[in-house]
């Protein structure tokens, strides 16, 4: 049984819809209009969808494959861990090699590394996905009196 979460499962019902109406697949635009999320979420779904052997995505279009039973996540706990999307999860693996046994690292140490590490992020897609991880609880910000640092909560 495949797992996806409410907003893969939005994105697949967008799809199932306009397939009858595109039979050489959705074009990616079409998709972009109809639904109201920022391109890099839909990319990522697209691409999560694509991975998970749901649909087609490539050349701009997407094509339906997969149509048997499909469980949707409901849990926080399932959706925090299945929700991150692939530059989340490797941003949040880099998060974890570097910080020490304390389980902090500094706001300043953690934005270096996504900025210049392998993932090479841009200033706003560092602090998107800081924000990311803070709302699904995987870090929390705190201040010390030394500045300020974020704590892994796993």
């Amino acid at each position: 049984m495949l797992h996806i979460t409410k907003k893969e499962n939005r994105v697949l019902n967008q799809i199932k819809y306009f397939q009858n109406e595109y039979k050489d697949g959705v074009p990616y635009r079409i998709l972009k209009l109809d639904l109201d999320l920022s391109e890099v979420d839909l990319k990522d779904i697209l691409n999560t969808l694509n991975v998970k052997g749901i649909v087609d995505y490539n050349d701009g279009t997407v094509k339906l494959i997969e149509t048997g039973t499909i469980n949707v996540l409901n849990s926080q706990e399932e959706v925090k861990t299945e929700e991150l999307n692939q530059t989340e999860e490797k941003a949040f693996e880099l998060l974890k090699e570097i910080v020490g046994d304390s389980g902090k690292i500094s706001k300043t140490l953690l934005e270096g590394h996504m900025l210049y590490s392998e993932l090479n992020l841009t200033s706003l897609k560092t602090y998107n996905i800081i924000i990311s991880l803070e709302n699904k609880g995987l870090i929390t910000k705190t201040q010390l009196h030394d500045g300020e640092y974020y704590i892994l909560n796993i």
